[in-house]
This record gives C-alpha cells, structure tokens and sequence, in this order.
C-alpha cells in the first residue's frame, strides 16, 4: 500500500505543531510535507521583547530542519489549491512556481496584520507581526531618540521622542510597556536628551486587554500608569501624516513612530479557496474537517473552528487554541489513514498572560489572579517551556538584562519597506473613511500547555 502524502500549509503553531504530532502518530509510514516562506517557527509572544532590545531574533526563530527532522521542508508560499486535483501551487523563494500533490491536506496559513482603510496609515505605521519588523522598530526607535538628542528645536525634539501604539490588545500593551522601559533607558545613556521618551497607547475599546479577564486589564493600565504611558481608549487615528496623527478626539499628536497593533486577520490564502467562511476564517467541522472535502483539513488562525464549550461560538484566535488544535489535526489525519479514531476538538481556556517587562505582568493561570514578580515569574517560566527550542539561549539574555545595562545599537539591517503594513486593507465602513475602527480583534497569549510557536501549558 502506498505511503500516504501528507501535505501541511503554514508552520505557525498550527501546522508546527500538527507536523509533530503527525511524525509519532505516523511512526514513519507516511510522507509529511511542511511548506512554508521561512525555515523557522516564530515564537510570536516574545516579539515585543526583540523590538525592545531584551532578545536577540533568532532567540525566537527556533529551526524547522532542528525539531522536525522527519518532515521534509519545502520552502515557498503557496498561491493556490485544487481540490478536485488534489494538488497545491506554491511560489519558491526565487520565484519558481511549483506544485504538489497530496493524499490530506492541513491548511494551517495563519494570518496578517488587520488594517484599515484609515488614511496615511499603510504610509506610515508600521506593524509587529515578523521578525523584519521587531528588527526594523528596534532601529527606528532608537534612532528617534539619537535624533532628538540632536535637535534643537523643541518641537521636534518632542516629536521624535513620542510614540504612538494603536491597539490595546496584547501584542499593542506589550510593546507600550516594553518599549517605555526601552526608551527610558536610551534615554539615560544620552545626557544631551532633556525630553523624556512619551508612548502613547490608543484603542477604541473601553479598557486595554479588552477581552481578557477585567482583573488583567486594571493590572495592566496600573503598570502603564506608573511608567507614564498616556493611555487613551475610546480613542484612534482618523489620519496618518509623516510628522504626525490626527486622532479621533480632534487632537493632533506630533510624531516620527506609529506602531499599528490593531489585529490580524486570516490569510488571503483563504480567500481564493472557494469554500465557505465566517468573517474570512474557512469553515471546518469539529473535527477540523473542511465540510464536503474529507481529504483537508485546516485550524488555527485561519479556520473557524467550533467552539465545543460554548455552543453557536467559534474558538478565539489565539496561540492556545493553535497549539492544541494542530495535535487535534494530526490525531484526526491520522485517524483518516486508519490510525486510530477521530476525535472532536474541545478545549478549555486555561488563563491568559501578559509580559509588561521588567518584574511587571499580568497572569491567570486557570482563573488565579496574578500580578507583579509572581505573574512575571510565571509568564516567564511559560514562555521558556513553550518554546520548542533556544530556552537556554533565551534564559540567558533575560539573566543578563537583569544584571547588565540596556544597551542598544542601530545595526541597519531591514530597510523601512521591509516592515511597511499590508496594502490590502478592510472595506471602509459605511459611515465613512474617517470612521473610528471597531475594536480590534486581540490575540492574546494563551497559558498552558502547548506550544504555538511553542507551547506547553498554554500568544503572540
């Protein structure tokens, strides 16, 4: 009997983890495929710490060919599916269009930063989604501040050291914590400078960390509070220009940096399936099967998963729910080769986290209350059994941040087109371009076990 192909789309923590799961299920006798545009897993939670100078990027990039040594990698991104063919078309990274056939089919495509139809902003904010962008706003933050150091005159001075954060979901508070603790100290290290640093943190919302517990949310504006953060909420952007924002409150804000944390969205890939979705997540049964085609499978970001324990609800897109889903995926892929039975996916949160840098966070692991040095210790402790690889390099860096000043230098490596925003925006809302965007959608970090890019008891 012939080997069974199997081929997955996507290795963020979805398809990660499904391609693992599938090599000890398969036991060696099935083909596994992981396409995918890099040749790493991404540890999404900790970008915000590579922005801010505490890890080194490839801390967070943990090696594909080194955890997955039973998949073959096949690097590109695919541009298309044929489901009566059975067969993918993906673009290699020399601009090679190639196709595969396969026998079951894991779409796991993740998603893309969420933007808007507001204008300037596909201009001149820039989001946190990659690696290229974690690099490209560690450098741009730095230089605003050498910059201003060097101005005399006081407007400008001001401006380059104010940093606006549009979004206060978790990836959005994050980088406003982390990067008040980053600026601070670049700040202290240029005796010209006379400006502190200033970040402020927008969203429509009522709160910051809208969707998560309330106790999280007061913890959190607590520790931006304390730091100086000027949070706004019910409060956006209503245009993006090269020396500033106009918010939605009628003030006009001096400045160089607009970091756009708004949301993500699934993967256009979706789009050009033809199959059923729900806000543009591909409709999947509670066995993770694409209804009418039993050879696809799809979960993660990109899939609208039900929601088992809450019945006429779908799983929120978050790194928990990725991790655990991508085990449920290779369960039941392997279940359709005649490996074991199919079982229907259900999963309780298990609480959530927030690193707000420093010995300050946010945790509820499995409904506790947590905050300061024992949310801190516990998110920490989370991320380094999430990570599937790099722990001890990662360990490393957060000791010697502890005992060692912040110190940072612009290395130039990521041009500023590298980290623009996605042209492909949102249709604009009925009342108009200058509308305030609905609240985002957030991703925050799951807890506990499992991995997303990594993940154990199950961000970012």
């Amino acid at each position: 009997m012939a080997r069974p192909r199997i081929v997955i789309v996507g290795a963020g923590f979805a398809g990660f983890h499904a391609a693992r799961h599938l090599v000890r299920s398969s036991r060696g006798h099935a083909d596994i495929t992981l396409v995918n545009p890099a040749d790493y897993l991404l540890y999404v939670p900790l970008l915000p710490e590579v922005m801010a100078g505490l890890l080194e990027p490839r801390r967070i990039a943990v090696s594909l060919a080194g955890t997955l040594k039973h998949v073959r990698q096949v690097p590109g991104m695919v541009t298309g599916v044929d489901l009566d063919q059975r067969r993918i078309t993906y673009t290699g990274p020399e601009g090679a269009q190639n196709t595969l056939d396969y026998d079951r089919l894991v779409l796991t495509p993740g998603s893309v930063n969420r933007l808007l139809p507001i204008p300037g902003v596909d201009m001149y904010a820039h989001g946190l989604r990659g690696l290229a962008e974690a690099m490209f706003l560690r450098d741009h933050i730095t230089l605003q501040v050498e910059l201003a150091a060097q101005a005399t005159d006081p407007d400008e001075r001001r401006a380059r050291c104010t940093f606006v954060v549009v979004g206060a979901g978790y990836t959005g508070t994050e980088v406003a914590a982390h990067g008040q603790l980053f600026t601070d100290a670049l700040a202290r290290s240029l005796p010209r400078l006379r400006e502190r640093p200033r970040w402020l943190l927008l969203d429509t919302a009522a709160r910051v960390l809208p969707e998560l517990d309330p106790r999280l949310s007061r913890t959190a504006a607590r520790v931006l509070a304390r730091r100086g953060v000027d949070v706004r909420m019910r409060t956006s952007v209503r245009q993006a220009e090269a020396e500033g924002v106009q918010l939605t409150d009628d003030s006009y804000v001096p400045t160089r940096s607009l970091i756009w944390c708004v949301g993500v969205r699934p993967d256009p890939l979706v789009d050009g399936l033809g199959l059923p979705t729900v806000q543009g997540r591909l409709i999947v049964d509670e066995y993770l099967t694409v209804p009418g085609h039993p050879d696809v499978f799809a979960c993660g970001d990109a899939a609208a998963v039900p929601d088992l324990t809450r019945p006429g609800h779908h799983t929120p897109m978050t790194a928990q729910h990725a991790v655990r889903q991508g085990r449920a995926v290779a369960h039941n892929v392997a279940a359709s080769c005649g490996v074991g039975t199919r079982k229907a996916y259900r999963h309780h949160d298990l609480g959530f986290l927030v690193d707000l840098g420093g010995i300050a966070a946010a945790a509820n692991p499995f409904g506790v209350p947590l905050s300061g040095l024992p949310a801190a210790v516990v998110t920490r402790g989370y991320h380094l059994l999430s990570l599937p690889g790099n722990r001890a390099r990662v360990a490393a860096d957060w000791l010697l941040d502890v005992i060692l000043p912040t110190t940072s230098v612009r290395l130039g490596l990521v041009p500023p087109q590298a980290a623009d925003l996605d042209m492909d925006c949102e249709p604009v809302p009925e009342s108009g371009r200058h509308a305030i965007p609905p609240p985002s959608p957030q991703v925050p970090a799951g807890f506990i076990p499992a991995d997303d890019p990594a993940a154990p008891p199950t961000t970012r």
